[in-house]
């Protein structure tokens, strides 16, 4: 039981997590998080990170992403891209 909860709690955390930076900002593609003023390198990494997680996988096509708030899923490749630019920017 214990063990159902603590799952439930993750899921709703990894279900709101990039959501929560991401209020206020429209944010379409994934190069879109890279271009925002308004994040921090760090919060542009988490979401990034979190939009590459499979948990973010669109069913029946896992090399699609979609986090919530955003209009229609987007490719892997397209994400991974966009954090290989945020490297490139960032000097990492």
């Amino acid at each position: 039981m214990t063990h159902d909860m603590l799952q439930q709690a993750a899921s709703n955390a990894m279900a709101i997590g990039p959501a929560v930076l991401l209020q206020g900002i429209q944010v379409q593609r994934p190069i879109d998080v890279v271009r925002a003023p308004a994040l921090s390198v760090d919060d542009k990494r988490a979401i990034l990170a979190a939009w590459a997680s499979d948990f973010y996988a669109v069913d029946s096509q896992p090399a699609l992403r979609q986090l919530p708030g955003t209009p229609e899923p987007v490719w892997i490749d397209d994400v991974q891209s966009a954090r290989r630019e945020l490297d490139r920017r960032y000097g990492v």
